[in-house]
Parts: C-alpha cells; sequence; structure tokens
C-alpha cells in the first residue's frame, strides 16, 4: 500500500531540494506531479483539488519563502496537509454508555466483517476488555459458523444464533446472555450483500433502533478504492456510522481509499487491518501514515509493537548475558521469535526511517520461511548444543539437518551468522556497552 504513492511524492521532494531558492514555477510544477500522483493512487478528485490549493497557499507563503530550506518546508507541509486529509488525529473506539455496550460491525458481504469481528475482540482483551461475539448474519450459514470457530480459537464466549432467528432477537437476547456472563462489548457481526439494498439498510437500521450501540463501524476493502469511499458515503446517510475499519490494507491497493474516506464522509478511519493475523488489527494515526507515506518511517508504532511482545524481565536478563558474551542459539531463537511477533520483516523495515527509500530495500521480499527453518535447526538441536554452539561438528551437523528437514548447508550459514553477531557484540562490550539494539543479520 502506498508505495507507488510515496515513490512519485519523493521524486518530486528531491527536485524541489535541490533548488537552493523556491520560485512560484518551481511550486506550480511540483504539485502538478503531486496532483498527477493523487489521482493515480485513486484518491478521490475533490479531494486532490482542495489539497493541492491548501498546500499551494501554504507553499507560496513566507515560511517557505523566506526559509533557508525551502524544500523542506514543502515536504513539511505537505506532511501537515497529510495528516489533516486523513483526520488529524487517532478517533479512539467509543465505548460508552451502559454495560455491555454494542458495537455493530456492517459493510458489504466480501468486506472482512466476520474476520474484523475476531481481530476487535483480540484487540479490546488486550485492554482489559471482555468482548462477546454475536453473529446477527442469518442468510450467510457460514458467517455463524466462522464466527463460532473464531470465538473458540480465541476462547471468547459467541451468543448460539440460528438461521431461523430474526436478527433484531438475536441482537437483544445476545445483550442479556452478555450481562448474565459479566461480558462487556457486544461485538455484532451484521448481514452483508454484493451491493447496498433498501432490505439491508432497513434490516441494519432496526438492529440499531434495538440496540443503540455506542459505535457503528463500517469495514470496507482498501482495495476497492473509491468504490470503498462510496459505500461509506451510502451507509452513513443511512445509519450515521461512527467510522471506518479498513481492511486488507496490506495488499496492493493503491491507497485512495484511506486518503479519502475522511474528507468525503467527515467520518474518521479508527482501525486498519495489515494482516491475515487475528492480531493484525491496528488503530489508525493519521500522523503516523502521512509519516510512512513520505518515507519517514513510523518509529512510534514499531515501539509499540514491541512494548507488546517484549518480555521486560526476559530483557533485562537477556542485557545480562550481552554484557557476559553469554548469548546462546537458544537466546537467539527466542529473540527471533518476538520479533516475528512484531509483525512481517518487510513491514517492520518500512516504518525504520530511510530504511524504504534505500534502493537495496526497495521491493525487498523477506522470505518468512527462512525464520522457520532456523527455529527448527535450533530446536533439532540438544539444549547443550544450544548453549555451547563449538560442539555441533559433522555427525552433530548431519544429524540436526536430518531432524530439522534442512540441510548441512543451512547448519553452516546459521552458525556463520550467529557466531559474526557473537563477534559484534564482544566489540561492543569491549567499547563499553550502554545499550545493544540486537537486530537479525540476513540470511
Amino acid at each position: 500500500m502506498f508505495n507507488n504513492l510515496s515513490d512519485r511524492l519523493n521524486a518530486v521532494f528531491k527536485k524541489l531540494k535541490g533548488h537552493g531558492k523556491l520560485s512560484e514555477k518551481n511550486i506550480e510544477e511540483g504539485l502538478k506531479e503531486v496532483r498527477m500522483a493523487l489521482l493515480e493512487a485513486d484518491v478521490h478528485y475533490k479531494v486532490v483539488k482542495k489539497f493541492i490549493s491548501d498546500i499551494k497557499k501554504r507553499a507560496l507563503g513566507q515560511e517557505v519563502m523566506a526559509s533557508l530550506t525551502p524544500g523542506q518546508q514543502v515536504v513539511k507541509i505537505v506532511n501537515d496537509e497529510l495528516t489533516e486529509l486523513m483526520g488529524g488525529r487517532l478517533e479512539d473506539l467509543n465505548l460508552s454508555g451502559p454495560v455491555p455496550v454494542s458495537v455493530m460491525l456492517v459493510g458489504l458481504q466480501g468486506s472482512g466483517k466476520t474476520t474484523t469481528a475476531g481481530k476487535l475482540a483480540v484487540f479490546l482483551r488486550k485492554k482489559g476488555k471482555k468482548p462477546y461475539l454475536v453473529p446477527a448474519d442469518v442468510y450467510r450459514p457460514a458467517a455463524i459458523d466462522q464466527l463460532s470457530k473464531l470465538g473458540q480459537q480465541l476462547s471468547v464466549p459467541v451468543f448460539p444464533s440460528s438461521l431461523e432467528m430474526d436478527p433484531v432477537q438475536i441482537c437483544q437476547e445476545a445483550r442479556t446472555e452478555a450481562h448474565r456472563t459479566g461480558c462487556d462489548i457486544l461485538l455484532i457481526d451484521t448481514a452483508g450483500r454484493l451491493h447496498i439494498d433498501e432490505a439491508l439498510m432497513d434490516e441494519l437500521s432496526r438492529i440499531k433502533d434495538a440496540v443503540k450501540p455506542a459505535d457503528i463501524l463500517l469495514v470496507a476493502d482498501a482495495m476497492t478504492g473509491q468504490d470503498a469511499v462510496n459505500i461509506a458515503k451510502s451507509f452513513n446517510k443511512t445509519l450515521d456510522i461512527g467510522g471506518v475499519v479498513l481492511s486488507k490494507m496490506d495488499g496492493d491497493a493503491r491507497g485512495g481509499a484511506a486518503l479519502s474516506i475522511k474528507s468525503i464522509t467527515d467520518k474518521p478511519i479508527k482501525f486498519v487491518g495489515v494482516g491475515e493475523k487475528l492480531s493484525d488489527l491496528e488503530p489508525f494515526h493519521p500522523d503516523r501514515m502521512a509519516s510512512r507515506i513520505l518515507g519517514m518511517g513510523d518509529v512510534l508504532t514499531i515501539i509499540e509493537k514491541a512494548e507488546a511482545v517484549v518480555d521486560e524481565k526476559k530483557a533485562l536478563e537477556l542485557e545480562k548475558k550481552l554484557r557476559k558474551n553469554e548469548f546462546t542459539l537458544e537466546d537467539f531463537r527466542d529473540q527471533m521469535v518476538q520479533i516475528r511477533k512484531m509483525g512481517s520483516m518487510s513491514e517492520l523495515i518500512n516504518m525504520i526511517p530511510g530504511m524504504g527509500q534505500m534502493k537495496q530495500l526497495k521491493n525487498l521480499e523477506v522470505d518468512e520461511k527462512e525464520f522457520v527453518r532456523i527455529e527448527a535447526i535450533i530446536n533439532s538441536m540438544t539444549p547443550l548444543e544450544r548453549r555451547q554452539h563449538t560442539l555441533i561438528k559433522g555427525s552433530r551437523r548431519k544429524r540436526i539437518a536430518k531432524g530439522s528437514g534442512t540441510s548441512v548447508q543451512d547448519i553452516n550459514k546459521l552458525l556463520k551468522n550467529y557466531i559474526q553477531i557473537m563477534k559484534m557484540v564482544k566489540k561492543v562490550n569491549k567499547g563499553g556497552m550502554r545499550g545493544l539494539g540486537l537486530g537479525l543479520p540476513s540470511f
């Protein structure tokens, strides 16, 4: 998502920064290219028109013209305006009202409502909430089965809906049951259609009147671009939605929906789906997304991901081991597992400022299966071998390769990289170690 837009914008900024002093002509030419880049990214033409007008007004003002670094000032302005375009600030899920609070998930068929309900349950449980899943789609048997299986997988209670029940009745009875079992949030997975029709909207309106939800989230497929914006307009007109969840943001879409929805509907994007795992749901931060689009990275999200998976006690133990040069293959495996929990390596690389713009990392495809192989290799070693890698000679390497389904060459490569890490740790320790940010080598 946004890769093409990022490339185009950064090419424009590079040209602008090349000018010692900016003129109206330079800015006009640059903004013309920005306009084309946004339209190619499937951003709504009305949004593009206002966006370019706002930037031009500021770019021709004193803050740029009188600046010693006018090109950088233009980048700052574009960053500010992009942030504002996407909502300006994080908008939280509205959970006010008497417990159990109801949250309705609405959207067209195939937009990802049911999976998003599961992802929201995971997100809310991390916040100390007790979610209760409600399958209210009685027209698609697979929807009830899917949500029931997700609930089982997550150990989250699910209301036992049946195809014979009325959706409004389901929601009312589910609220009573949630109250009885001590759950505080009702996540209602409503029915969808292949397209918007009167019967669907009437049913959703009846559910809304019956349960009076604290929030209504439209789940829209980011891959559909401007269609997602039009769908949001239609649902908002009837239901007055509280916000949008953009699913499949990790896909190959151009990004037009994310940049257009707030301006067109005046409703914020509250969450984005960034992967297939049930933990792959992130609150939408407009400022961080703008930073990613402009190739400035997203350090805050990396920190939050790290804080969510890193055990502080284990981190302190690891630091002591590193200081004493006692970092074993077992520690190596554990660190690799923790980093993998933070998300795909490609995604993390793009969040590091400047990394996404490096030519050697452009379109980098990190083979996640390689991490699985490394883990299998280390798991095939004996506890003693993991602690003392020097014991792993010819016959042991053959045994480990056979046990892990890999080759002796794979074992050699892993050990070589591990030894390189240990050499690096020793160098850091000799120079006085104030703290080491451990990264994985390239295999």
